[in-house]
């Protein structure tokens, strides 16, 4: 039986009690025997990898397990009533009014097709007997809540207007203007930058406080698990490992598998030599702009927008210049515009002293094939149709010297230098997880042996172990081969692992440049601090055992 849970005072709202959930009735487990509590008003923190079973237990508590999963043992009490043998209609009383959850991607659980006003009101209208006048107040009243700038113009618009961390604002909202008993977050915040994400933390902590709500929390992010949870769950394969009070568990972990996690967490190496003062840059730019093109109407075009404006940057041959801004800054723009995949509107980028685009023939197609992409979502940019050998191999077809049997025999050497083993050649993407697709996509970037690789966010949606194993072997594949890259991220601490030189850009432009040391520790915009004091990073002290968030770096 779990042990009831009380946090200031208040019983246990949750008692999940030796729940087990199967694929089919017969199948392996992917949760085992998983007990825990959760008190009202606390916030408890179920951690660990990718494929831990974290998600399919919080969603258990729903009945919102996918198909063929279910529940096959266990108890899910909550306020006194058994969730696991309560009948779909019973349940449906409870889902949304006294249990809410927030998912991962809101562009994935927000309607495309209905404006967020319908979206936000349909709560009420199937849990409350209220007036189409009184949802709409109250739909505005949460908006303004969320401080969002234009209530009215909100509720007639549509998701795709928005950026990830006001959709996910919004998805939140939606969510607690029915003031539920308990809410389930499952990883709110691992798309968004650091800016984003603790905006998004902060209200979600204000209005369940407001409510007292208990929040059941899903996350590999350890530096928010610390700041945010009052105790944690650290699961492995299905099953708990360890449990307790957030601090003890984060600086005196008990199991080997919860010090794996910690020790997954990003430490800075020693800072690389910088290049000859005398040497000719790799990559200059002078002052580029991008502009779009506003939304094409009837009979006019509606006003464009400046996403990069007039930036100037340097970048020398095998050093990595880290990007650095919140979404919408303008610097995944600026990478493609590199990598040539979006047409300047002004300025100049010149490569080996020569501009991009310049060139014609075989010196142009060179020229562009010299610089490679490593994209932010590998499941989208990798073909489902080819295996991964063919993939790897694809950019070597325009190598006219090489022989078929040289390509693919060049395609399994690139295999094996990032990682993966021989039989992963015959795969497609889909039966490969989200850090050999990572892999992949690396290997494809770097076979022709680039000069220069544009790298964008290339582990944002990874977990803290995959993502320390992907930067290390990023780290080992530069030393070798010798390219120098743009790192295109939102994450603080992988750009502490791999970065030279950091470039912090706001609102289209570069506000602070320099060496990752200068920027991490002694940065001069208002900008760049705000960044820094926002990036959630776990620092393990060894003289007083504390915690801190923001504040305090980890310095590895």
């Amino acid at each position: 039986m779990t042990t009831p849970a009380t946090f200031n005072g208040a019983p246990s709202l949750l008692e999940v009690d030796r729940l087990t959930v199967r694929v089919g009735a017969e199948g392996p487990a992917v949760v085992e025997d998983l007990s825990f509590s959760l008190a009202a008003g606390e916030i408890l923190a179920l951690v660990g990898e990718s494929g831990s079973g974290k998600t399919m237990a919080a969603r258990a508590v729903l009945d919102l397990l996918p198909s063929p999963l279910v529940i096959s043992a266990g108890r899910i009490g909550f306020d006194g009533v058994d969730l696991a043998r309560l009948d779909p209609q019973a349940l449906r009383r409870i889902r949304g009014a006294r249990i809410g959850m927030v998912f991962q991607e809101p562009m994935v659980s927000l309607n495309p097709s209905m404006t967020i006003g319908r979206q936000m009101a349909e709560g009420l209208r199937l849990h409350k007997r209220l007036p189409a006048s009184e949802i709409r107040a109250r739909c505005l009243a949460m908006l303004e809540r969320i401080r969002i700038a234009d209530p009215e113009r909100c509720l007639a618009a549509y998701p795709h207007e928005f950026s990830g961390g006001m959709r996910q604002r919004i998805m939140l909202a939606s969510v607690m203007l029915l003031k539920p008993a308990l809410l389930i977050a499952d990883e709110p915040t691992t798309a968004l930058d650091t800016l984003a994400q603790r905006e998004v933390l902060q209200l979600m902590t204000e209005l369940t406080r407001e409510n007292g709500t208990a929040v059941l929390m899903i996350s590999h992010d350890l530096g928010m698990v610390a700041h945010y949870a009052q105790r944690a769950v650290v699961m492995r394969q299905g099953r708990a490992v360890e449990i307790g009070d957030t601090q003890r568990v984060l600086l005196a972990p008990q199991d080997a598998y919860t010090r794996r996690l910690i020790d997954a967490l990003p430490r800075r190496g020693a800072a690389r030599a910088p290049a000859p003062s005398d040497q000719a840059p790799l990559l200059a730019l002078q002052d580029v702009v991008v502009d779009y093109a506003g939304r094409r109407r009837l009979f006019s075009q509606g006003a464009g927008t400046r996403a990069v404006s007039g930036v100037s940057l340097t970048i020398s041959v095998g050093e990595t210049l880290a990007l650095v801004g919140a979404s919408g800054s303008g610097k995944t723009t600026l990478g493609r515009a590199i990598a040539g995949l979006v047409r300047p509107s002004g300025g100049e980028i010149r490569f080996r002293g020569r501009p991009i685009g310049s060139s014609a023939g075989r010196d142009g197609r060179a020229q562009r094939l010299n610089i490679q992409m490593i994209f932010q979502d590998p499941f989208s940019s990798l073909d489902p149709r080819m295996r991964v050998a063919d993939i790897i191999e694809e950019p070597l077809r325009l190598l006219p010297d090489l022989s078929r049997r040289e390509r693919k025999a060049r395609a399994i050497e690139m295999l094996t230098d990032v990682g993966l083993e021989p039989q992963h050649a015959g795969r497609f993407p889909h039966q490969l997880s989200g850090g050999q697709r990572q892999r992949v996509a690396i290997a494809r970037a770097i076979v022709r042996r680039p000069a220069f690789v544009v790298a964008d966010e290339p582990v944002s949606a990874l977990d803290m172990t995959v993502q320390k194993q992907i930067l290390a072997l990023f780290r080992r594949l530069q030393e070798r081969y010798g390219f120098a890259c743009l790192f295109v991220s939102h994450d603080l601490g992988a750009v502490e692992q791999v970065a030279d030189r950091v470039a912090v850009m706001e609102g289209g432009r570069i506000v602070e440049t320099g060496t990752r040391d200068e920027v991490f520790d002694r940065p001069q915009h208002s900008y760049t601090r705000a960044l820094l004091d926002a990036a959630m990073l776990l620092d393990r002290s060894f003289g007083d055992a504390d915690i801190r968030a923001g504040e305090e770096r980890n310095l590895g």
